[in-house]
This record gives structure tokens, C-alpha cells and sequence, in this order.
């Protein structure tokens, strides 16, 4: 019985069907799923125009170039997401499972749980510091748990959880830009670590449709990170780069300095609004809006785009009329500004961060708005910054469908858990730990990560 049909039959029934060992199915009775396999990754992408899921056999890592390969691809319209958050709980769950079995059948294997990447305005990253003395003896793990510990108890953000507890620089006796400091000697230890979390309604709604689908929530990844991971080459992380994922419904940007992450910003606009411009605009469908934005659609004037036209099904019941005929000039009015607002509109939330941008940094776009003719030009001119368009580089045998740009968080997501950035703390810490009052001491209004700064002290 697929996925989706066993999500269907829990509806109704409250007992499942076990089908004898070597028995035959029934005619008409859909085969026995394979049994779930060891060491398979698999990674879900909740976008608000797709969900999408890649599967990665144990076989599939490539140590050498640090690539992939993937045995099962599988997407659908995403169905009761939007920027990241469920609001359609029964719509969602069933869309998920739909998307996991199409990728379970390419690769013939079953799985329990997977990596979600979420994009959308509830992700935020916050900066935290700590030091502790070391009394001149060279630094061990024990030091830097004790450093990390530090800087956790300083965390104290009411109704958010935390998805990711990057460090972004070392330090020994106040030098900066210590990559590793272990067997370092020095009198005080310094960390800067980098807490990127999500609303606590918003993790909890995830956990419980995913869950529907009869999955396993492993880690949550926010979408520029994994991203970021899949487009960015090592230079670009190096000398400084913006990666944004251009998604349907969001705008998200992650910012790379001396090979760390350093920032996560997020917008509630994207793609998703410009098909919206559109069909008001022409007083067309959005179905028919979306199809002549991928087909026509453009960010920047071209030739001839006053004597071209463009048509659209016309609105309402009356759908055996004339379509509506425009000149193309005014599509590309349409569009030009609301994507130039994006851009200018991150811009200045980047800005107002406060976070230092490399003179020379570059702009990467990924995600599916991305792939619109004239964004790149626009967003050289927004930023006054060299752009390219990022894909997922180290999965070299993706099919056409899915090797675009619109793909890349969740390729990403399967290419961090093998090859980093890791985080300070295991992943299962992390979605165990809440930030929230619950975790608060009497009579304070902020909270630490308790659990996590427990177990680091007791574990490591």
C-alpha cells in the first residue's frame, strides 16, 4: 500500500492490513511497499508552488568531488503551504505524501524519515558571544563545549525554536579568524555562534503534517542555508557572497563571509506575487497569469516588445470568449516593479541587519522566481553587485526536471548533512531544545536552551 494510501486508510480505519509473509496480493491489492533500507538520506522541500523530495541511497556519496547521487526524485504543486507555514493542515499532509511515494517508487525503497528545508518570513538569525579562560594550556573539546555552553545561556528569544547553532569565528586571546583552535594555547577563548530559528507554532505545525504522512521529522533546514550549500562554490563562501532563494511565496537571503554563514534574512514576497500583478492586472485567470509570466514574461524591456502581444484567458464564466490580447511592454510593466521592489526591500532589510558585506561580494539567485529572463539584471542593478544564477553543482545527474535552480534547497539539504556546515550541537539536541517561557526561570521574561546546555555539559 503506497504512502498516501495509508494515509487515507488511517482516516477510516483503525487497525491496518498485514499482509502474510510471501503471501501474493489480492488482484486489484497495490504490492507491498519495499521494506525501509539503512542509511538512506532523504530531503523535503516545502515550497508554496512545489513540495518536493529527493532520496539518496548509502551508495549514492561521492568523498572525492563531495557529490551525489540521487536514486529517487519526486514533486507535486504544493498544496496547503504558504511562505513556510501550514495553513492547510489535510491539504498539506496529503500533498507530502504524495511527493515522498513518487520519489520511494523511482529509487524502490521506503522511508521513515526525512530533512525538511522551510522557507518563508518566521526563520530569523541572532548573534550571540562568549568567552572563557583557558589558563595557558593548549585548548581541547572540553574548552570549546564550555565556550558553546556560554554562549547558548545567553539565548533567550520567547515562542521560537532553533534549527541551526552555527559558529561563524573562533578567537584566542582576542585574534580573530580561528578556523580550528584545538591544541591552540592561549589565556581566553572567544566564539562568536550564529542561532537561526522559527516560530514555535510554525515548527510545531510541521512536525505534526509531516507526521500525517507517517514521517519522521529528522532535522529542519532553513531554505537560503541549504541553498547556499547546493549554488555557492568554496571561493564564493570565502570572499563573501549573498545567496537568495527566490521562492513562490518568500524572498530569502543568506549571507557567506570567510566561509561561514553570517546572516539569514527573510521577505514574505515572491514569485507568487508577481502571477498575482498579473492576473489583476490583465483581469486574467492565475492559471493563465502564471503560464504567460513563464512563457513571456520578463523583468527588462527587449526589442520589438511593443509590436509583440501576449494573450490571456479572460476572467469569469465566460470562458468561450475572445482572450485577452496586450502588448507584451505592458507584461514586462507589470512585472519589472514588483520584482525591482523585492530586491530593494531585502536590500534595505540586510542593511538595517547591520551585517558587513565584503566590498567584492558577489549575488547568487536560486530557487524558482530566479529562473524569470531579466531578474539577474535587475538584481545587478538593485545591488550594484556581480550576479549569476546558482544550481545544484555537486548533483551531476539530476535529470533536466529537476537540475534548475528551483531545486537547489533540496538538493542542498542532503549535501549538508554529508559535508557540512555542521552545527555545534547534533541535530536531535536541537529539535529537542525550546527556546520559550517554558524554559524560562521564575520571575525572568527570557529563557535559556536548557536541555542542550545539559547535555553538553554532561555528554561532552
Amino acid at each position: 500500500m503506497s504512502r498516501f494510501e495509508d494515509r487515507q486508510a488511517a482516516k477510516h480505519f483503525s487497525a491496518t492490513h498485514v499482509q502474510t509473509k510471501g503471501a501474493r496480493p489480492a488482484a486489484g491489492e497495490t504490492p507491498a511497499r519495499p521494506p525501509a533500507a539503512s542509511g538512506l538520506i532523504a530531503s523535503l522541500d516545502l515550497g508554496a508552488s512545489k513540495i518536493g523530495c529527493f532520496i539518496m541511497r548509502p551508495d549514492g556519496a561521492r568523498q572525492a568531488d563531495q557529490s551525489i547521487r540521487v536514486a529517487g526524485v519526486g514533486y507535486v504543486q504544493s498544496k496547503g503551504i504558504r511562505a513556510g507555514s501550514v495553513i492547510d493542515m489535510e491539504a498539506a499532509s496529503q500533498a507530502i505524501a504524495q511527493a515522498v511515494e513518487r520519489a520511494e517508487a523511482m529509487a524502490n525503497v521506503s522511508i521513515q524519515g526525512v530533512r525538511v528545508t522551510i522557507p518563508g518570513a518566521q526563520t530569523a538569525s541572532h548573534k550571540v558571544s562568549a568567552q572563557v579562560s583557558l589558563g595557558l594550556k593548549p585548548i581541547s573539546d572540553l574548552d570549546l563545549n564550555r565556550a558553546i555552553a556560554s554562549a547558548l545561556a545567553q539565548v533567550r528569544f520567547p515562542n521560537r525554536r532553533a534549527i541551526h547553532l552555527l559558529p561563524v569565528s573562533w578567537s584566542v586571546d582576542d585574534q580573530p579568524g580561528v578556523r580550528d583552535p584545538r591544541n591552540l594555547t592561549g589565556r581566553a577563548l572567544g566564539l562568536e555562534l550564529l542561532v537561526v530559528t522559527i516560530d514555535e507554532n510554525v515548527f510545531n505545525n510541521i512536525i505534526q503534517c509531516v507526521s500525517l504522512a507517517h514521517l519522521e521529522v529528522q532535522a529542519i533546514v532553513c531554505a537560503p542555508l541549504a541553498a547556499a550549500v547546493a549554488a555557492l562554490e568554496e571561493d564564493e563562501k570565502e570572499l563573501g557572497c549573498i545567496c537568495i532563494d527566490m521562492g513562490a511565496s518568500s524572498t530569502t537571503a543568506a549571507i557567506f563571509a570567510n566561509g561561514t554563514l553570517v546572516h539569514v534574512d527573510c521577505l514574505n514576497v515572491g514569485g507568487a506575487h508577481v502571477t498575482a500583478d498579473i492576473a489583476r492586472g490583465l483581469s486574467t485567470t492565475l492559471a493563465g497569469a502564471e503560464r504567460i509570466k513563464t512563457l513571456h514574461g520578463s523583468a527588462i524591456a527587449s526589442a520589438n516588445e511593443d509590436r509583440e502581444t501576449v494573450e490571456a484567458p479572460p476572467r469569469g464564466d465566460d470562458r468561450g470568449g475572445a482572450p485577452i490580447t496586450v502588448p507584451r511592454s505592458i507584461l514586462k510593466g507589470i512585472i519589472a516593479p514588483r520584482v525591482e521592489e523585492t530586491f530593494e526591500l531585502l536590500r534595505e532589510k540586510i542593511k538595517a541587519s547591520g551585517v558587513q558585506i565584503e566590498p567584492g561580494a558577489g549575488i547568487v539567485l536560486t530557487g524558482g522566481a530566479s529562473q524569470l529572463a531579466g531578474v539577474r539584471e535587475l538584481a545587478i542593478r538593485v545591488f550594484d553587485r556581480p550576479c549569476r544564477l546558482g544550481k545544484p553543482m555537486r548533483v551531476p545527474h539530476l535529470g533536466d526536471a529537476a537540475a534548475g535552480p528551483s531545486f537547489a534547497a533540496t538538493a542542498g539539504v542532503i549535501l549538508r548533512t554529508l559535508y557540512g556546515p555542521r552545527d555545534v550541537v547534533p541535530v536531535k539536541k536541537i529539535m529537542a531544545a525550546k527556546i520559550g517561557p517554558k524554559d524560562a526561570p521564575s520571575g525572568g521574561t527570557g529563557n535559556i536552551i536548557a536541555r542542550v546546555v545539559d547535555w553538553l555539559k554532561t555528554n561532552l
